[in-house]
């Protein structure tokens, strides 16, 4: 028989009726910063001041935490393997018992950051959800969330954490932040702020929103906008020498970097395709041919 996933979570308790926030981090096995959030707000949380109910989940991916990697063993991305199944391999057992506590929720934040191999510009993103009364929530969410970036993208990307709250019309968030492997005590504090404001915006406790720091708001609703991974391809494999660095601009021409053998006797340039800013870049220099390098956020994406 197939062993069953049993997702550690906390949930607590408020005094007041309210709804069910579910925030979850690890998803991936090497975001930290998620992590650390989590336990903090879980620490600070006080029931007596809690209206209604949050459900977290601070490391969703333990199989790919105790590898040390992005994923577990069957080497499948959690987040793009939801719903999953209940007789699977390990991620998709994951994927199951997650998604099943998404359609439990009435709101989702789903915390994430670049892993070993990238860096992310703090950004909070949300889908172009068909329904405009939760589009509406996730728009104020994602504001609340306090990101330098908000980006809304197609609503057509199936398999991830927000594909399911999609389809069980849950509204829902996710953010990145910044990653190389280790956990920058910034973006823990940036969660643990950002999330406490999410809890104010949907009136389960009583604080003051701080000044919104937002330097850029883009919705992209074309196909495939917000999946990263199909972004500036390494043409083989080799090492990566990034030319660029995060936030940058670039224009199309401009080169974002080089992949080079070896011997440095086969070396091939990467070239921007778009008008915009590096919001990832990959800092994990050893590539294999297809792996992501960057992405760039369009300003204009209409253009």
């Amino acid at each position: 028989m197939t062993p069953t996933i049993t997702l550690q979570q906390q949930v607590i308790e408020g005094t007041q009726k309210g709804p069910n926030l579910l925030i979850l981090g690890g998803v991936h096995g090497d975001e930290f910063e998620s992590m650390a959030a989590i336990r903090r707000l879980l620490d600070h949380l006080n029931p007596a001041a809690l209206r209604g109910r949050l459900t977290a989940i601070p490391v969703v991916n333990e199989a790919a935490y105790w590898r040390g990697q992005r994923t577990a063993e069957d080497e499948l991305d959690l987040a793009r393997t939801c719903p999953g199944r209940p007789d699977g391999s390990i991620t998709e057992r994951t994927a199951h018992a997650v998604s099943k506590e998404i359609r439990r929720a009435d709101y989702l934040i789903d915390l994430h950051s670049g892993g070993i191999v990238m860096e992310f510009y703090p950004t909070v993103g949300y889908t172009l959800h068909p329904d405009r009364s939760t589009l509406d929530v996730q728009r104020r969410m994602a504001r609340a969330l306090n990101m330098p970036i908000i980006w809304g993208t197609s609503a057509h990307l199936d398999g991830r954490t927000l594909s399911v709250a999609r389809d069980a019309n849950v509204p829902a968030i996710y953010a990145e932040w910044m990653g190389g492997g280790t956990c920058d005590p910034q973006g823990a504090d940036a969660y643990f702020e950002g999330c406490l404001n999410v809890l104010a915006e949907l009136d389960m406790i009583d604080r003051t929103l701080p000044p919104l720091r937002t330097e850029y708001t883009v919705e992209d609703d074309r196909e495939n906008s917000g999946h990263i991974q199909i972004n500036y391809p390494a043409p083989f494999a080799g090492y990566f020498e990034p030319h660029v660095t995060l936030k940058a601009p670039v224009q199309p021409g401009d080169v974002i970097g080089t992949v080079v053998d070896h011997l440095g006797q086969r070396r091939e340039e990467v070239v921007s395709t778009q008008a915009g800013l590096i919001l990832c870049l990959r800092v994990f220099n050893r590539v294999h041919q297809g792996d992501s390098l960057a992405a760039v956020l369009e300003l204009d994406p209409s253009q």
